[in-house]
């Protein structure tokens, strides 16, 4: 009976050290027990059957799976074995330079003939494996095995380690009881070693980032997902945020109506992000190349529409606000609910809950670049525009006739200009600035920022966003002034958010004095803004391409915009960037029509940034004929 029950104790460590392999069980708590997944009690209670453990199983018919339990095959604990079903492909994201997360998601299937569902008290047995060789028939780097279980939401999500930097994998997962039973084969790499040389990496060839933000399920389908994996060469997806929306939508006249209610629960999370999940284009994204998201993917939707650190545009943590949500739910219950689900989904890494869900990192990529991940939006973001707080909606009179404009005649716009007001938070802020400072030391060539929200000041006929960098311009001013004061060159800041293409020189607002807009002089880097993949445009719902590309002339011709030098709000799309040790290109894509699933795209504008010029190159666009929608500034920059 002694050496019996050691036998189940060894079994029992061996199988929780399976479920401690799926890393979405701490997510998103690393070292908080009492909110992370208490992974001991799962496998107590997938061994609770104990007289199984504890005599001779050969009475028991439970085609129990041996492998990894020792000796004692009768004796080891369940995991099912009715087979399961990867329903949506497979992950990868995070990449480090010998390691990377790669994520799936098994469902055990109902048994035969039956509508029965799986017994949830059995744990499912997930292998998977990671090779240079296409097909994994080459030698296999790393495998292992990892349970997972409806407490997850049958996520899983592991490390696959000791690999080599700036190299190209594949791997699959596969039924641990069945290994005949995989799923599709996914395509990930590493990043390069930090001290790489600029003109090593990519074994020397241009490396490119595909970039996104805004996906909306209701508004249309994610054909710029498939566009990019299918028909650019983007070795890695950055995603700027809104991942998912929070919200209820119609979508029936094409097929993309919302399931559940407005978000509160992990169950409506979990549910959204599944149904998301299942757009054709963003599983073979997902499938092809490893992603990198701000704050977890993290912008405002991904928990409630406008967040800040303490509430969103309809909850908070008053009483009030309580009652307000129209989920019935607080902020704080929402946004860990958020947190959770989010982690569970997407093959991220895990934030610390002793920093308030801290994400923001950096990735260094060989001496090519620094890749800074910031979350300007959830970390520690002062109070911004929740509408009830700025106005309400009015017709405003000017140039763009057809845009009704918020009256920010209350509170947040008196504020935008305080000095103490923060996107970022003190904690991050310096950070970034440290990072920053870091990079240029260490010898990196190129600066990439990506954060959620534009930066640029945009002087909409005299109304601003002040959920954006225009609500925070203290903030934005010690941005500058920390690159301008220590000569910090190549930085080139990404933002989404906004549903509209912006591209700006990075200078001090309308500081004519030191920066010419003509031929870019006193700039201190570029900042390249994207459209949303199928968000409504901020120009107005389903504008068409003659009434937008009026507006953004308007735009990018006042004398109150001198940054701005390219506008855009028509097309729903993306943009790469094609980064080599001396240019950096950035390609706009628009999606011809995202009303059903397609991959009907074009190249809408394309912006060049010389090494150590710190202004978008001269013609802005190449010329007229570079540009095939949106307006050019047109004061001499053609």
């Amino acid at each position: 009976m002694r050496i019996l029950l050691l036998s189940a104790l060894v079994a029992h460590a061996s199988a929780t050290r399976l479920l401690d392999n799926n890393l979405v069980y701490r997510s998103p708590f690393l070292k908080d027990i009492s909110l992370a997944h208490d992974t001991p009690a799962i496998q107590a209670r997938h061994i609770q059957h104990v007289r199984r453990q504890m005599s001779d199983a050969a009475p028991f018919d439970d085609q129990h799976y041996p492998t990894f339990y020792g000796a004692d095959f009768g004796n080891s604990p369940f995991i099912w074995t009715g087979g399961i079903n990867f329903t949506h492909s497979v992950a990868s994201g995070d990449p480090f330079d010998t390691s990377v997360l790669l994520w799936t998601r098994a469902v055990p299937v109902s048994p035969s003939g039956t509508t029965q569902l799986p017994d949830q008290s059995v744990p499912v047995c997930v292998a998977y494996k990671i090779s240079t060789s296409p097909t994994l028939e080459g030698r296999i780097v790393d495998s292992g095995q990892a349970f997972t279980s409806y407490d997850v939401d049958f996520t899983v999500k592991v490390e696959a380690s000791g690999l080599k930097p700036d190299t190209e994998y594949h791997f699959q997962f596969s039924d641990c009881s069945s290994p005949s039973s995989v799923s599709p084969i996914g395509k990930t790499r590493t990043i390069p070693n930090p001290n790489t040389p600029a003109n090593q990496v990519n074994n020397g060839h241009p490396l490119t980032l595909a970039v996104f933000s805004c996906s909306q399920f209701q508004a249309g389908w994610f054909n710029a997902y498939g566009f990019a994996a299918h028909n650019t060469s983007a070795q890695f997806f950055v995603h700027l945020g809104d991942y998912i929306y929070e919200s209820l939508g119609n979508g029936a006249a094409i097929g993309r109506q919302t399931l559940g209610r407005e978000l509160a629960t992990i169950h409506d999370y979990r549910q959204r992000l599944n149904q998301y999940r299942t757009d054709a284009s963003l599983v073979f994204a997902h499938q092809n190349a490893p992603w990198i998201t701000v704050c977890a993917g993290f912008d405002d939707h991904e928990v409630a529409d406008n967040a800040w650190k303490a509430g969103t545009a309809d909850s908070n943590d008053t009483t009030v606000g309580c009652s307000f949500s129209a989920s019935g739910a607080c902020f704080t219950d929402r946004k860990l609910a958020a947190v959770r689900a989010y982690h569970e989904w997407m093959p991220i890494r895990q934030v610390d809950a002793d920093d308030k869900f801290r994400i923001w990192r950096n990735f260094q990529m060989g001496k090519l670049l620094d890749l800074t991940m910031l979350d300007t939006r959830q970390y520690d973001r002062d109070l911004t525009d929740v509408y009830y707080n700025t106005g309400m909606s009015v017709p405003v009179s000017g140039p763009i006739l057809s845009i009704r404009i918020l009256c920010y005649t209350e509170f947040v716009n008196t504020i935008a200009d305080f000095s103490n007001r923060s996107l970022m938070g003190t904690a991050q802020e310096k950070w970034f600035f440290d990072t920053l400072s870091e990079s240029r030391a260490r010898g990196a060539v190129w600066r990439v920022v990506g954060q959620q929200i534009v930066f640029t000041q945009l002087n909409e006929s005299g109304s601003f966003d002040l959920d954006a960098w225009d609500g925070y311009r203290a903030n934005r001013l010690r941005v500058l002034d920390h690159l301008y004061s220590n000569s910090i060159q190549n930085t080139v800041i990404l933002a989404g958010d906004s549903h509209a293409n912006w591209v700006s020189d990075l200078a001090h607002p309308n500081d004519s004095t030191t920066y010419n807009p003509i031929t870019g002089e006193g700039a201190i880097g570029v900042e390249f803004a994207g459209t949303a993949v199928t968000s409504g445009s901020s120009f107005g719902g389903n504008i068409q391409p003659a009434a937008a590309d009026a507006m953004s002339r308007v735009l990018v011709d006042s004398q109150t915009n001198l940054n701005l030098q390219w506008s855009e709000g028509s097309y729903r799309g993306f943009f790469t960037l094609t980064i080599d040790p001396h240019t950096m290109k950035a390609t706009y894509y628009g999606m011809r029509n995202i009303t059903f699933a397609n991959l009907d795209g074009f190249a809408t504008a394309e912006f060049e940034v010389k090494s150590g010029a710190n202004k978008l190159t001269r013609p802005v666009g190449g010329g007229v004929g570079a540009i095939k929608a949106g307006a050019l500034k047109s004061n001499g920059t053609q």
